[in-house]
Formats: C-alpha cells, structure tokens, sequence
C-alpha cells in the first residue's frame, strides 16, 4: 500500500516544523527510508537464500535474532530468482541502506515487545517506538470507537452469536484484507476446522478467492454446511471480535495489523503467513514471544486440526497466559507515562521544535 510523502507543517515561534512520512515504495526519495526490520542492512542475510536449499538453515548475521530465525522465515521476496536492479529485493536494500540517512525512525511496536532489536536500531538512527499505535490513538481519544478501519463493511450479526458462546471458546479466522485464497487452500483450512470440533467464526471477504475458482458458489456451499458451533460473515470489526470474551485464539496470515490487535487484546494466534513481512513475524509469534504456533509453508487440514487443539486445548494455559502477558506490556506502553505515550509525546515535541525527517515502519519483525 503506497502513501507517499506526507508532510505535517505547524507555524511556530521558530518558524515552520515539519515532520515527513514516507511509504516502502519511494526508493527514488534519497533522503528519506523506511525500515525492514532487520537492523544494519546486511544484504548478505537474504541474498543467501538464492544459493542455499535449505530453507531452515539459521540465518547468523542480523543481531538479536541469531539464534531463532531461518531462511523461510525471511520475506518470501528473498525465496525468487530476481535480484537485479527493480526487484523486490534490491527495493527493499536500497531503502534499508538509506534508513541511517533519517533524522528518526518510527516505528508501530513497543519496547517491551522488541526492545533488543529497538537497541539495535539506535545504533544507526533515533528511533520512536510508539506502538501499538491503534490502541494509542483510542487512549488519547477515549471516545474512539472500535472499527475495523477497512473499506469493507462490518457484519455486525457475528456480535450477537459471539455473545452466546462460552469463554475463550471460539477460534477466530481471518486473513486481511487483500489476501487470496485457491479453492485447495480453502478447502483444506475449512475441513482442518470441522474436524477440530472446535467453535468458530471465519472470515470469507468478498473477492477473496480466486475468480477462476467459482469463489460465489464455494462460498455458499460453505455457508450451507456451516454448523451450529460456526459462523461465517463477509467482514467483521476485528478489534471489537478479538477483545470478545468467547474469543480463544486466532488463525491469521500475520500481517502486522492483526498481529499488533492481537497482541493488544491478548489473543494466542494460529500464523499461516503468505507473503512479505508475514514470514517472519509468524517466527516471532511462535518462537520469540511464544504467544501462538507457526504454521507457515504448508496446506494441509490435518496439520490445521492439529495446531486448533495444540492451541485450545493441549497447551491453551501456556498460550493464555503468556498472551496475557504481552497484552499487560502493550497497554502499558500506551498508557499515560508508558514507553510509547512518552515517545510519541517526544516525537510531536521534536517536530514542533526543530522539525524531523523521519521514515515511518511498522514492527521490526515488519510489516
């Protein structure tokens, strides 16, 4: 998704500030970056991947994640054959190398979540960690409602069903808004559900199968078979549905959106990640902050059956509570006097004074 340049200007005593936003895309921009979340910019780490086979080998050469992230766990760009000038992989090099160029850094995460890597990056640039920044924005607006900040609209009948089921009973599914499933792929997920016996509501965005697999009518069938225990909608408020008390986890491709409202209402997540930053934030979910399972490169209903039990039922405790945990850190750090409230207090605060150029990234693990 491409923004562009934003720029926020104030008449000051001192004459104007000014803060600068960019988007991943402007790699024509040289004095302006964003960060990918592998500090240092040290190409060799993914340019491996083109000659190795692989693919769980450790990757050694990025700092604090030594010892827990592999090749597959890199954006999946790193796994192609094209790293010439206006490829994917030389974009996203050529942006990581301007970041030391930045006044500052932003960045959608917290220091409780990714303080080791924060560290990391301060070495090359100031950086303002001032996630999870949906949640900021409710806590400095508390009349905010929840929304699912997304052009498709919200079923709200999910609502009224959730509230009959029992707590922490219902596994939650849904990938984003722009993710495409083939038929295969959504038929293995949907029977790995049903013979989980598990509750569920699953998301089927309009659009998000693809065209040649006759998605409409996939979709109804889909809806025919649905049992008591399940429930299907086009959309729903994801904020307002995970911070349900029916909701016990959730299965979700790991963009950083999703990753960042889960964390937030202490969720334990199920990652079957597709594309780009979701690899390796997938990684991060399953070995790091050990709040849910990787589920990464594979397309199979008993392996989707047997992570919902893993997750509900087998080790629901351990999950439960170290989500809870990362939940109690991020509203910490957004709560007044938090980390995050105090960075982004610090940031309004060096805009108004000697204005930043900054780059704006989501979390390191990235999105």
């Amino acid at each position: 998704m491409g923004f562009d340049v934003y720029e926020a200007q104030e008449e000051g005593n001192g004459g104007d500030s000014r803060v600068e936003l960019l988007d991943a895309e402007l790699t024509n921009k040289q004095d302006l970056s964003i960060d990918v979340g592998l500090g240092g910019g040290n190409s060799e780490v993914v340019f491996a991947l083109k000659v190795g086979k692989d693919l769980d080998v450790p990757v050694l050469r990025v700092p604090e994640t030594d010892t827990f992230v592999r090749r597959r766990d890199l954006p999946n760009f790193c796994r192609g054959k094209e790293f010439g000038d206006g490829s994917p992989f030389q974009m996203i090099l050529n942006e990581t190398l301007q970041t030391p160029r930045s006044q500052a850094l932003i960045v959608d995460t917290f220091e409780g979540l990714e303080g080791p890597i924060l560290n990391q990056i301060r070495s090359h640039c100031p950086v303002y960690a001032i996630g999870p920044l949906h949640a900021q924005l409710k806590t400095r607006r508390s009349s905010t409602p929840m929304s699912s900040n997304c052009f498709w609209k919200d079923d709200a009948n999910c609502m009224p069903w959730l509230n009959t089921q029992p707590s922490r009973s219902v596994i939650y599914i849904s990938f984003g808004s722009a993710l495409k499933l083939t038929k295969d792929q959504l038929m293995e997920l949907w029977h790995g559900i049903m013979n989980s016996g598990k509750r569920f509501l699953l998301v089927i965005r309009p659009g998000s199968i693809a065209s040649k697999d006759c998605g409409e009518q996939i979709v109804a069938e889909l809806v025919a078979a649905t049992p008591e225990r399940g429930y299907l909608v086009s959309w729903a408020a994801q904020e307002a549905v995970l911070a349900h008390q029916a909701i016990g986890a959730f299965l979700t491709h790991s963009g950083w959106s999703s990753t960042a409202e889960s964390n937030i209402a202490g969720v334990p997540m199920i990652c079957w990640p597709f594309s780009a930053d979701q690899q390796i934030q997938s990684r991060f979910v399953g070995e790091v902050w050990k709040i849910g399972l990787d589920m990464k490169d594979t397309n199979d209903r008993v392996v989707v059956e047997k992570m919902i039990r893993e997750l509900m039922d087998n080790r629901r405790d351990e999950f439960t509570e170290r989500a809870s945990l990362v939940a109690e850190s991020a509203n910490k750090a957004i709560s007044k006097g938090g980390s995050s409230y105090r960075n982004f207090d610090l940031l309004i605060e060096a805009t108004k004074t000697k204005g930043v150029k900054t780059s704006f990234g989501n979390g390191l693990s990235k999105n």
